[in-house]
């Protein structure tokens, strides 16, 4: 990259002022190069060792994007329409944005921008339209309808495009690695039987999974621990192929799909439930309602599992950003002390929390790594925007959770009246044979080694 001055009249000599009153703010320089639609650069002035990564303005778009909205939704926005683009490593520029955290734009750089834009032509009377790949829903928040709008933009754009990115397992939550080399699909294999140990699975017990998905973990504790399975979600496209999944296995007797929503859930008592990337979707002023329910819908003395994305700390909810417009819109991240009270208020008492934040920044850079061995396939399968949407939820997450600015919590809790019957240590029970579940002694799967934490990952 040319070191030299811009161009006159060019856009990086139009706007290279600007960048400079903000270049001398930033901790540890600007590690980032920009190239804009005309050719013209401002290079990083402070690359880092490996050099410095690019991120491409394609059109005058991108900027008025980010002067009419001035967070992480304007740049989000030219991500998705193709008006921004990186050279270089996604992930690695991503993580260099950090430097500019706290690093607002002043009354007089504003004015500044203003000008530049004006010059350049990007700044019009209308705020550019925003791409289609965002959604904006209607009615009350959290009603059953606007539930349903909801999951259906998130769920179901493609099951093929879903396969590509999670791999065969289709589970879609956060995997459980016995080390950081270790495969996606093993990770996940090794979650469902964590769950299921954790939940001290017996054969013939009803087991209940709020938010189902493709039917990964209904399957995996039918066909390992013998339980009859109920799998309910409000997404068609996972109902459908979860059913094919169930007959496919020939566990239609054990397993049953529902396309309905959890409110709408009453035959109880069951032994077991799990809520497994379920309660992201719920609400936080709907967590006493959502854990009341389920705790109805418990037999004294049943065990819940409750598996879910949290924040540090208690946040009102924000509606403004990339996540909430593009990805999980109404999706809302509680505190895990949140969580743990609006259990314990509904009756159940927690025995056990185990945080898996290490394994969810593994469990995201895998899905981004295949996501990307078949970038084709997946814009094929769900279109140009939802694959940049996706393309860049995924390692940024990677990073929040690697930063710690999410986490992901499981939580046990037993219902009152009766003894829970848990095992003194965590892990519990091996899984079951087909034989054992038809009266023979258990017989584990030797293959099967016994849950380990991640060793925990910097950053």
């Amino acid at each position: 990259m040319s070191q030299g001055a811009p161009p006159e009249g060019s856009a990086a000599a139009t706007l290279s002022p600007l960048a400079a009153r903000i270049d001398a703010r930033v901790s540890g320089g600007r590690p980032i190069g920009l190239r804009f639609w005309d050719g013209s650069e401002l290079p990083a002035p402070s690359p880092p060792p490996g050099g410095a990564p690019v991120i491409v303005v394609k059109s005058p778009r991108a900027i008025a994007r980010v002067i009419h909205e001035r967070s992480e939704l304007g740049f989000g926005r030219a991500w998705v329409a193709g008006e921004l683009d990186v050279e270089g490593d996604l992930g690695e520029t991503l993580a260099l944005t950090q430097r500019f955290r706290g690093v607002g734009i002043e009354r007089r750089e504003l004015a500044m921008a203003l000008r530049a834009t004006r010059r350049l032509g990007a700044l019009s009377l209308r705020e550019p339209k925003p791409p289609a790949a965002e959604v904006r829903l209607h009615g009350r928040l959290h009603s059953l309808r606007r539930d349903r709008d909801a999951i259906q933009h998130h769920y179901d754009v493609s099951n093929d495009f879903y396969r590509l990115v999670l791999g065969p397992t289709m589970v879609y939550s956060c995997a459980y690695f016995a080390d950081g080399e270790e495969s996606l699909d093993a990770a996940q294999e090794r979650k469902l039987d964590v769950v299921c140990r954790k939940l001290h699975l017996q054969p013939g017990e009803r087991l209940l999974d709020v938010g189902c998905g493709w039917g990964s973990l209904v399957l995996h504790a039918a066909e390992h621990y013998g339980v009859r399975a109920v799998g309910v979600t409000i997404s068609p496209a996972q109902a459908e192929l979860a059913r094919e999944r169930v007959r496919e296995a020939g566990l239609a007797d054990r397993v049953e799909i529902r396309l309905a929503d959890y409110r709408d859930t009453a035959d109880g008592p069951y032994d077991k439930i799990a809520s497994v990337g379920m309660v992201e979707h719920v609400g936080t002023g709907n967590l006493p309602a959502y854990f009341a329910h389920l705790r109805s819908l418990l037999r004294p003395g049943g065990v819940l599992l409750n598996h879910g994305i949290v924040r540090p700390t208690q946040q009102p909810r924000n509606d403004r950003t990339f996540g909430a417009r593009f990805v999980f819109p109404d999706g809302e991240l509680a505190a895990l002390s949140t969580v743990l009270r609006e259990m314990e208020e509904a009756g159940l008492e927690p025995r056990d929390v185990e945080s898996l934040r290490e394994h969810y920044a593994l469990t995201l850079r895998r899905w981004h790594a295949n996501q990307e061995a078949h970038r084709e396939q997946a814009v094929a399968e769900a279109g140009e925007q939802r694959e940049r949407v996706w393309r860049l939820h995924n390692i940024g997450a990677a990073l929040s959770f690697e930063r710690g600015d999410l986490s992901v919590h499981q939580v046990v809790a037993a219902a009152p009246g009766a003894e829970h019957r848990l095992p003194l240590t965590r892990g519990g029970q091996a899984p079951q044979s087909r034989s054992a579940r038809a009266g023979a002694a258990p017989t584990p799967r030797a293959a099967r080694p016994r849950p380990a934490r991640a060793p925990r990952r910097s950053g």
